[in-house]
């Protein structure tokens, strides 16, 4: 059984996928047992055909497809229920977030306090536009006061987290970028670790600003409820 799952959601990455997998086994190979999960989110190019010809050279590689467009949050979900690894790692399938990181996270992982679960990637100079770097810092500062999570970026989609402790939160369509307070509503810590932000080379982001904001706006009142009506308590056994 693999020690690690690394899950990478994708929608029309087709050019994106070969570089990013061979960066992700380089990260990784001889130094812990893994394997690498693809979630095709019903693309429309041919991101599923690239994937399918990566199979033979690369055994470490698992292909899931969604039967019908679902979002990045239901993908990563599917991937984690899939996945056979203790502990799992996201990296978005763009190619923006550097694989060669991994190791950092699990490095912070084996030095940390045995209640974080989660250590999520912090991109200290994000290599993205103007537009989305502005968008990104309003939302992090607005949902960091409402919700208390003490993390600076919870957007960076490299992430490492304890499979259990994530199949433990409650799903929702965009749950993806609030797991430090869903972790920290689950009775548990996270870390943020900073990582490397790589631009762009090929395709096309998939969110827009607007997007973002509203269905941020209607997501942050539902998750600052959940934080509300949540109670984690010891128990004992008598």
């Amino acid at each position: 059984m693999p020690q690690l799952s690394v899950v990478v959601p994708v929608f029309n990455e087709r050019d994106n996928i070969a570089p990013l997998l061979g960066e992700i086994t380089a990260a990784l190979r001889g130094s812990i047992d893994f394997e690498v999960i693809y979630i095709d989110d019903h693309s429309d190019d041919d991101s599923l055909a690239v994937l399918s010809r990566l199979k033979s050279s690369h055994p470490e590689l698992r292909i899931l497809h969604h039967v019908s467009r679902s979002g990045q949050s239901t993908a990563v979900w599917n991937g984690v229920r899939h996945a056979r690894g203790q502990w799992i790692a996201t990296l978005d399938g763009d190619g923006q977030n550097d694989p060669a990181d991994i190791p950092r996270l699990l490095a912070a992982r084996d030095g940390a306090q045995p209640d974080i679960r989660l250590f999520a990637g912090w991109r200290t100079s994000r290599r993205d536009s103007f537009n989305k770097r502005i968008s990104s810092k309003i939302a992090n500062a607005v949902r960091s006061r409402m919700l208390q999570d003490d993390t600076p970026d919870t957007g960076c989609g490299l992430k490492l987290f304890d499979r259990e402790v994530f199949l433990r939160l409650p799903y929702f369509d965009h749950m993806h970028r609030y797991l430090p307070a869903l972790v920290k509503r689950a009775g548990f810590a996270s870390m943020s670790v900073p990582v490397n932000h790589r631009p762009r080379t090929a395709g096309h982001s998939k969110y827009g600003m607007l997007d973002r904001l509203w269905v941020g706006l209607a997501d942050l009142r539902g998750v600052a409820w959940l934080m509300r009506r949540g109670k984690v308590t010891a128990v004992e056994e008598e």
